[in-house]
């Protein structure tokens, strides 16, 4: 996951701010020097380094910071709010055309970004937020990519406008355009041809795109991966063809996060979304703020939340039903499959936990106390008994527990232990609702 260095880094500095109450000048100086090679390390631009700095230094060796309460989180705090000024103060969006007339979109980029997935992606969202958009194959030199938007925009539902490769971007641009005005389609999304490199043919096309054809809003798809080269790209991109906003993809991998971190300062132009994943619903919009948090170390509770509704069917008469379980400690072993499959679906307990406040918690501790292996042998207990066995754990026997113990791959002193924790965990939470009403603090056996 991005930042995952630079948040572990961030947060030793930080620690040793706060350990030692009272800081002189000479403290802060030595902590913000760490946290200057931590941005480079990070592939953060180093203009955009040394700005961040001079700023963040002149506000934290103020007397108002050095003489404060807690000089230490003072520190935290002007470094999370210049943050957030560098990847540009507020969340910013997609300008539609008002009421209903059609809003053009062009998207483009180099190949191999993610700019054919991206722009379905982008059009489900869409979707979910009433708009009513047409893809369009303006690919005409890659027959699969033609192939692969028409299957992307089948799996999120919308529909998608193809010439195939026999006519030219602009042709296709113009008769798609008609062809949403005749089918009361808002937003028109234009697919086009991708390089491996920038070069002048690529740029010519998208040129030609724009001077005949009203684009309103036109977004560059580039590969967080790429690191500095990224911002590159995008600088060139704007001024060849002049951008709107960026979407940044694969920032889920390895990419050490410096892109998002440089593009706004760079360009001016802002960060509308990053793709986070290789499911056509792994497209998140940019909020500086939530970002800032994530890289301190703060969370991303909101973000969090927005995610479990939008990836989750919410059945509240089943959460009821649950909830009632729960309390009468009858949650059982379908239930704790259920959960299971929740958690897959947000991509898994550590991308929860990286979503909430670290307090502190560097992400190689939170990996070393959650063991996604073994979060997989107890699912494979589960998955080895019958159905009755999951709804009526009392009736586990030995002989039960042998035969779960072979088809799960474990052994038998792991199947033991996983059905006395889980019995454990049902009694507590049949302890719950009375201890809440008695106002009495539950400690954890763990």
């Amino acid at each position: 996951m991005a930042f995952e260095s630079l948040t572990d880094k961030l947060q030793n500095v930080f620690k040793k701010l706060k350990s030692k109450g009272r800081l002189t000048e000479e403290d802060v100086k030595i902590a913000l020097k760490e946290v200057k090679l931590a941005l480079l390390e990070a592939d953060v631009n180093f203009k955009v380094v040394k700005n961040f700095m001079n700023t963040v230094q002149e506000r934290a060796v103020g007397e108002e910071v050095l003489n404060g309460l807690n000089p230490g989180q003072m520190v935290v705090k002007i470094v999370n709010e210049e943050l957030i000024n560098l990847m540009g103060s507020e969340n910013a969006e997609i300008r539609y055309q008002p009421g209903q007339a059609i809003t053009v979109i062009m998207m483009c980029g180099l190949q191999g970004a993610g700019k054919t997935t991206t722009t379905a992606k982008l059009a489900g969202k869409m979707l979910k937020k009433g708009k009513k958009p047409l893809l369009v194959a303006c690919d005409v030199y890659r027959p699969a990519a033609i192939e692969q938007l028409k299957v992307n925009a089948e799996k999120v539902g919308v529909e998608c406008f193809s010439m195939g490769s026999s006519h030219s971007p602009v042709d296709i641009s113009k008769a798609a355009i008609e062809y949403a005005k005749k089918n009361n389609f808002n937003v028109v999304i234009l697919d086009t041809a991708g390089r491996l490199h920038i070069d002048e043919d690529m740029m010519a096309e998208l040129q030609k795109i724009k001077r005949n054809v009203e684009v309103h809003q036109t977004l560059l798809i580039v590969d967080a991966m790429t690191g500095q080269d990224a911002v590159n790209v995008a600088t060139t991109f704007n001024e060849k063809i002049g951008i709107d906003g960026i979407i940044l993809t694969k920032m889920d991998g390895d990419a050490r996060g410096g892109a998002a971190l440089s593009v706004k300062a760079v360009t001016g132009k802002p960060l509308l979304f990053v793709g986070m994943g290789e499911k056509l619903s792994d497209l998140e919009p940019f909020y500086p703020d939530r970002m800032a948090n994530r890289i301190l170390g703060m969370g991303d509770v909101l973000s969090l939340i927005e995610k479990a509704q939008e990836t989750l069917e919410v059945d509240e008469e089943k959460d009821r039903e649950m909830a009632s379980r729960m309390k009468k400690g009858k949650f059982d072993f379908n239930d704790y499959l259920e959960s299971m499959k929740q958690m897959r679906k947000m991509g898994g307990i550590g991308a929860i936990l990286g979503m909430m406040p670290g307090m502190g918690v560097s992400r190689d501790e939170i990996e070393g106390a959650i063991d996604e292996k073994q979060l997989a042998h107890l699912e494979a207990i589960v998955l080895s008994m019958t159905p009755q066995e999951r709804s009526n754990p009392k009736i586990l026997n030995p002989k039960r527990k042998h035969r779960i113990a072979k088809g799960a791959g474990v052994d038998i002193a792991e199947v033991n232990r996983f059905i006395k924790q889980f019995e454990q965990m049902q009694k507590m939470m049949k302890q719950m609702p009375g201890m809440m009403k008695g106002k009495r603090r539950m400690r954890f056996p763990f």
